[in-house]
């Protein structure tokens, strides 16, 4: 038995496909994986089987043309076409953001393209053998291979790929390595929802009194559905202070600060493990999300923290920026205006 690859337009009506099927099924050929792909002109079944060693690529075209296919496309395959194709595309998604430097080879095993480049001008759409890709970056990606020609499906899957890669990409440089005064290091970035765990795992390892201060009530850990909120905020930011341990040999969240937006201005707060406090870290993760909203164009960040909290307010001096403070009982607000231009918008 042989592997092939069939790609043949039916007309979208009720029946149709099982007609195409069943006259493969008479000179012997299973089918093994088929995927239909909507299009203008009908629907479009992509079709991986393994037909007798007795057949050739006419004696297939026959078989679907008969089936009332047309626009036959055959070509031999490889057993690594037997993986699952929604499978396969994670496979690629996780190269992907791993490796974003990997877009062209990734859209070439993706598409089983011939030709995969890059261009300045920014275009998308395909026709016939050729598709381009509207890059994130800017400019667009171009394909082109021989045969079959590529459908909307092909398509929207390949351009989804693209915008994560360009997420990953930015997230990648987003990321720093922070030297604390004490030598320690530390991986700095915006956090993600798959954080979740590690950061449950993180107010598990924080005391009472360390949870306390950051949420100003009860000294128990957050609904897992509430952290979700605050690592991806609708408007603002979240960052995750990680470190390796060297005993589990797993990354660990130590630290979690947030900026979330509510008009004008922006709420920061910082949760720190209690091993790591006093260490410099919370003071880096503080400039770094007021450098933050200063450049989001927000006009002041605002801290809510308690009067004996002695740890956020020398942090806060150690920002070097005013603050006016406004007292309620035992809690403060402190407020730190922002004075950078907000940035020019792009438009067009």
């Amino acid at each position: 038995m042989t592997l092939w690859r069939i790609r043949a337009t039916v007309d979208d009506r009720p029946g149709y496909l099982s007609v195409l099927t069943a006259s493969l099924a008479l000179r012997g050929v299973n089918i093994l994986t088929v995927q239909v792909h909507t299009t203008e002109q009908g629907a479009v079944d992509d079709f991986l089987v393994d037909a007798p060693d007795t057949l050739d690529e006419t004696d297939l075209i026959a078989a679907v043309e008969r089936g009332r296919g047309r626009d036959c496309w055959v070509a031999r395959s490889e057993a690594r076409g037997l993986v699952d194709q929604p499978t396969r595309v994670l496979g690629l998604a996780t190269r992907l953001v791993r490796d974003p430097d990997a877009t062209g080879e990734v859209l070439r095993a993706l598409l089983g393209a011939d030709e995969v480049s890059w261009r300045p001008e920014a275009r998308s759409g395909i026709d016939g053998t050729t598709m381009q890709l509207a890059d994130p970056g800017g400019g667009s990606h171009h394909l082109g291979r021989v045969a079959p020609s590529f459908t909307p499906a092909e398509y929207a899957r390949a351009q989804a790929l693209l915008e994560l890669g360009a997420t990953a990409a930015g997230r990648y440089a987003e990321q720093i390595t922070l030297v604390l005064p004490d030598g320690a290091e530390l991986t700095v970035r915006p956090a993600v929802a798959e954080d979740l765990a590690a950061v449950v795992e993180l107010h598990r390892a924080c005391s009472p009194s360390t949870r306390q201060r950051r949420y100003l009530g009860g000294a128990g850990t957050p609904s897992p559905a509430r952290l979700r909120r605050l690592l991806e905020p609708t408007r603002g930011l979240t960052l995750v202070a990680v470190t390796t341990d060297p005993e589990a040999g797993r990354e660990s969240v130590v630290a979690m600060a947030n900026l979330l937006a509510e008009g004008d201005e922006a709420e920061v707060a910082l949760l720190v493990r209690d091993d790591w406090q006093r260490r410099g870290l919370g003071s880096t993760l503080l400039r770094r999300l007021t450098r933050q909203a200063e450049t989001s164009g927000y006009a002041a960040v605002v801290l809510h923290t308690q009067a004996d909290n002695t740890p956020m307010l020398r942090t806060l001096r150690r920002l070097g920026r005013p603050a006016t403070v406004e007292p309620d009982g035992g809690l403060l607000t402190l407020t730190v205006p922002l004075t950078a231009e907000v940035p020019a918008q792009r438009t067009g």
